[in-house]
């Protein structure tokens, strides 16, 4: 690899005005920000094609990822989707005002409520997912695959203990 980047750069500086620090970190966690910034953008470059919000796909994909008949509870979206019941409360407001879901009740639960993706949510969902996917594959496309397979493998590894039970 003869090709320098920024954060090459940066860790040079540090380690000239500060020697006496171990930045090592910084080769990989600045590298990580900085994808993060790419993906963030490509990401809301996805939607945008789709008319969506980042939020709207996170909601519309935990009910496709559900699987048929595409109906969870508001608080299995509040899990899914990492926000406070008021924030989903909106959200399920304002995606169902779009037609994308409905409320219906419980049948299980007679205080209870579930949230269903409707067909146009789901196509929506779908068309956003496909576009998502191939915005993703450019940012991926410099690795080969045994080096995307290595590197998401190491990315694991990183994020499991921030994904436990109770983190």
């Amino acid at each position: 690899m003869s090709e320098s980047d920024e954060v090459e750069r940066l860790i040079a500086a540090w380690q000239r005005e500060r020697p006496d620090l171990d930045v090592s970190p910084m080769a990989v966690l600045s590298r990580v920000s900085r994808l993060s910034r790419h993906l963030d953008l490509a990401r809301r470059e996805a939607f945008a094609d789709h008319e969506l919000e980042g939020w709207e796909f996170d909601v519309l994909s935990a009910l496709r990822r559900a699987g048929a008949p595409y109906r969870l509870s508001p608080g299995r979206l509040l899990r899914e989707t990492l926000v406070t019941s008021g924030t989903m409360t909106n959200r399920i407001d304002r995606l169902a005002a779009r037609g994308f879901v409905v409320r219906s009740p419980d049948p299980g639960d007679r205080r209870g409520v579930l949230v269903t993706l409707t067909d146009e949510g789901r196509r929506v969902v779908d068309d956003a997912l496909v576009a998502l996917l191939r915005r993703e594959r450019d940012l991926l496309a410099s690795l080969a695959d045994d080096e995307s397979d290595r590197l998401a493998a190491l990315l694991r590894a990183l994020l499991i203990p921030f994904d436990a039970p109770g983190v």
